[in-house]
């Protein structure tokens, strides 16, 4: 694996959290995507933040962002490593001002997320999950004195932190809450207790992680940004992302850059 410091990545995603974060506390414009997705001046600060960041500290390793996901595939094709950041997962939630939204980046190795980080700004939570580490949250990220990757492990809560119970609990999209999706849930409430909360971007995948829902199923598109540091924090604390058709995992760096339907389990 790539030495890729988890300080770093928590020194990246805070500095992008603070340029998001100075757009959040005004009025902001939004625009609309090619694909009817929004974007506002928070999306684009983020990305080149996050971008300057990644480049003076690994300038040998390609960065994919949704914001920047214009390279051709015959030029990434052939990437062994890269990084694959979301600079504002949940742009939504953003717009509505509700907290619940994220900095994603993940590396990724031969086709598979090997190493993620999550931070929302507004909880100030700092998710982390490395394969052969284990995952991590850091609460009041912006607060603590760390001096390396040992003090931010040391200062971290190991997930999953929550233990099962006899209620299942399944966490859905605030955004986007499917009809296949309610079907399963219904199908869980046949043999089981079941609660259901919303949450927004990829938080549901750190609800998972900590344990405090047991399901998260996604019956409708995603794109890899979206999964890419979730999924790695999700089986770092020994949960599962299994694409939905067949039960594999998730590869990356694919043609169109699309996720199909998914199941991330605790």
């Amino acid at each position: 694996m790539i030495d890729v410091s988890l300080k770093t990545m928590l020194d990246i995603s805070l500095d992008a959290g603070r340029e998001i974060l100075d757009v959040y506390d005004q009025d902001f414009s939004v625009e609309m995507k090619v694909d009817e997705s929004p974007l506002t001046e928070a999306d684009w600060r983020s990305h080149q933040t996050i971008i300057n960041g990644l480049q003076k500290a690994y300038s040998d390793i390609p960065v994919l962002s949704e914001e920047g996901s214009e390279i051709p595939y015959a030029e990434r094709k052939d990437w062994s490593v890269f990084f694959l950041i979301d600079p504002l997962d949940g742009t939504k939630e953003f717009i509505r001002k509700n907290g619940e939204f994220t900095v994603n980046i993940a590396l990724i190795e031969d086709g598979y997320p090997v190493m993620g980080v999550i931070y929302a700004p507004v909880l100030d939570a700092f998710y982390f999950g490395r394969t052969s580490l284990g995952a991590f949250k850091l609460e009041n990220a912006s607060c603590v004195d760390l001096t390396d990757d040992e003090t931010l492990i040391k200062q971290s809560l190991k997930l999953p932190t929550v233990v099962p119970s006899t209620v299942v609990n399944v966490v859905a999209s605030r955004s986007h809450m499917s009809e296949e999706t309610e079907v399963f849930i219904e199908e869980l409430r046949s043999d089981h207790e079941v609660d259901v909360v919303s949450a927004g971007s990829s938080l549901k995948f750190c609800l998972v992680a900590e344990g405090k829902a047991d399901y998260y199923p996604r019956f409708a598109p995603t794109m890899e940004w979206d999964t890419g540091a979730g999924q790695v924090i999700v089986e770092a604390a020994g949960g599962t992302m299994l694409r939905y058709e067949d039960h594999e995992r998730f590869y990356y760096n694919r043609e169109n850059l699309k996720n199909g339907w998914f199941l991330a389990k605790r």
